[in-house]
């Protein structure tokens, strides 16, 4: 558990995606659409382009997991 915030690290098995499905398909997606598509050449243009495809991850970006309307309208509906 990490004394500052409380929250108790979980660790899946090796060779088992299936128990974190989520993270497993987000990462997916972050590879294809994000890592896929550009040769990054300093950690700077990587951390430029991580904010960029967030942003738009979260506010442009239809997630059919959540009704195929974007984070952020989830969001605000939630508000």
């Amino acid at each position: 558990m990490t004394t500052d915030t409380g929250i108790t690290l979980q660790h899946i098995q090796p060779g088992q995606p299936q128990q974190n499905a989520y993270i497993e398909r987000y990462n997916r997606t972050v590879r294809h659409e994000w890592l896929d598509q550009y040769i990054i050449e300093t950690i700077e243009e990587a951390q430029d382009h991580a904010t960029q495809w967030l942003w738009t991850y979260n506010n442009d970006r239809p997630n059919m997991a959540i009704g195929g309307i974007t984070p952020a309208q989830k969001l605000k509906m939630a508000a």
